[in-house]
């Protein structure tokens, strides 16, 4: 049942039938907010520690960043927006970030984009996307974020939906709108956040995260026709897992199989949802379902909820569509302390940009975009090898940016745990990426991480892969992350790995048997540009 929407600017205003305009209630000037952000950003940039900052993912050159935002390519450019406290490298007021690309592999800092000046915002400029309008230039729609107390949590959130456009081509500077959705409170429990906006037809939907007054996690549907005036549709979905009480940055879009038939997949950040087994092993899981949608009707699944990503570290990813391609972006989020970054004056980084297709086995799946072949510096092909019961074998002794291509021969391997070990120092630390044959899974086991939280996490392989008798991985090495794809992005493991001081080398093993590989190449991978 759809719930009673109150108090809302979506109400027509009395007597007019007409839909009001967007509620712009300035606080501070925002070119001096920007500033200050900036400034934020220097100071810590300036005594930062790049022991684990990342060479070829996206970060803020220094503060605390989460959520991807705002992903489009625009005039020529790919932009990045992220979530961003510039003041600290823990989370706090939330600005908006950018970087921005031609080729995806070549990235530059842009000025900061949003910091708090509207009193609808006053507390900070949280997550939203952007999208192509009708004029053909962007818009940027995110949520506005206060404190209901005026000052902490402790008395829940006042949150709105909030439109802003830029300024130029480059998307350098914006104009803010301001609000085009109020928050219902006596409809939500307090959360209301995170809007994707997309065209179906003739009209333009906005879908984003509630928590209803039941503390059930929904996505509600708005629809508008001119972008500006918003009228609330209906619940779209609501999660069946009564623990689950918001869904966070809510996806939604069409997807096509080989065969040319459609079907939605709705994607969202759960809260709330207990661990079972090999599921939900984090503070909060971050996945879809696979369904049907049409306008006028609610989501309906067709599939369980799956993780977009089985790593340690993986939240809020953000999808987008360019040129007949759904690509998403993911934040590896450092939810679990001890969390070693914050002292080295940034925290968090994004993934690689994957390419989400839906396969032959009508599952998703999340390869890197094809784009990253171009970060390929120099490729050592090692062809077949054979690792002994026991022993391994040194690929490189110390390297910060690599990318490993490796097959696997399932049937001719006896190894209970066969792979690699990473970031792997002379004082015996390291994080093994293996197939671990008891579990007919993939692992990324921390264990023995020389810093920060242990523990380890597993991606299934399905009867079809095991039948087949080979495992494809593509493993790529960063200062202080490691992204595991499994079998062309079936399934993907990204996570920290904060290795000890020293040489970081990568070597090959075989425990309790041996290793047949088929084929092993390393690529040395370049660095992306934004680590100065």
């Amino acid at each position: 049942m759809a719930p009673t929407i109150l108090n809302t600017p979506t109400e027509t205003n009395s007597g007019t039938g007409e839909l009001p305009d967007p509620v712009l209630t300035p606080i501070a000037d925002h070119a001096e907010a920007l500033a200050r952000a900036e400034a934020g950003v220097q100071a810590l940039r300036e005594v930062r520690n790049d022991r684990w900052y990342p060479t070829f993912h996206i970060a803020s050159n220094g503060g605390w960043i989460n959520d991807p935002n705002g992903l489009c390519r625009y005039d020529g450019r790919w932009h990045v927006f992220y979530q961003l406290h510039p003041y600290g490298t823990q989370w706090g007021p939330m600005h908006w970030g950018h970087v921005s690309s031609t080729d995806m592999l070549h990235w530059r800092r842009e000025p900061i984009a949003f910091a708090p000046s509207l009193e609808q915002e006053r507390h900070g400029v949280f997550s939203g996307s952007a999208v192509i309008g009708d004029d053909s230039k962007p818009k940027i729609y995110y949520t506005g974020h206060r404190w209901a107390n005026g000052k902490d949590n402790t008395g829940g959130d006042w949150q709105v939906q909030m439109l802003a456009e830029p300024n130029d081509d480059g998307m350098t500077t914006f104009t803010k709108r301001g609000m085009i959705i109020d928050c219902p409170t006596d409809e939500v429990d307090h959360h209301f956040r995170d809007p994707k906006v997309w065209k179906t037809g003739d009209t333009w939907y906005m879908t984003f995260g509630v928590s209803s007054k039941e503390k059930r996690g929904q996505m509600w549907l708005y629809t508008s026709d001119d972008m500006v005036h918003w009228s609330f549709d209906r619940v779209l979905f609501e999660h069946p897992d009564p623990d689950v009480f918001m869904l966070e940055c809510p996806d939604f879009f069409p997807i096509t199989d080989a065969d040319g038939n459609e079907k939605w997949v709705i994607g969202f950040s759960a809260m709330g949802a207990k661990p079972k087994g090999f599921m939900n092993r984090n503070l909060n899981n971050a996945g879809y379902m696979i369904g049907n949608w049409a306008p006028g009707r609610m989501f309906e699944s067709e599939t369980e909820f799956r993780l977009w990503d089985c790593g340690h570290n993986f939240y809020a990813p953000q999808s987008f569509t360019v040129d007949g391609r759904q690509l998403m972006l993911g934040w590896m989020s450092p939810f679990t302390p001890p969390i070693p970054m914050e002292q080295d004056g940034w925290c968090g980084n994004m993934t690689l940009m994957r390419e989400i297709t839906l396969g032959e086995d009508g599952d998703l799946h999340t390869a890197p975009c094809k784009e990253f072949e171009g970060l390929r510096v120099t490729t050592t092909n090692y062809g077949e090898m054979l690792i002994e019961a026991n022993q391994e074998t040194t690929l490189a002794d110390d390297v910060e940016a690599v990318e490993i291509e490796m097959t696997i021969d399932l049937e001719a391997t006896g190894a209970e745990r066969a792979g690699l070990h990473v970031h792997a120092t002379e004082d015996g630390h390291y994080t093994s990426v293996v197939y671990d044959d008891q579990l007919g899974r993939v692992v990324v086991d921390r264990q023995n991480v020389a810093n920060g939280d242990k523990g380890y996490r597993t991606a299934p392989l399905s009867d079809e892969e095991l039948a087949s008798g080979k495992l494809y991985l593509r493993v790529f090495i960063d200062r202080g992350c490691v992204e595991v794809y499994v079998n062309d992005g079936h399934q993907v493991l990204s996570s920290y790995s904060f290795a000890a001081e020293g040489p970081r080398a990568i070597k090959l093993v075989a425990e309790s048997g041996a290793m047949k590989i088929d084929s092993l190449k390393v690529h040395t991978l370049m660095n992306i540009g934004l680590d100065s």
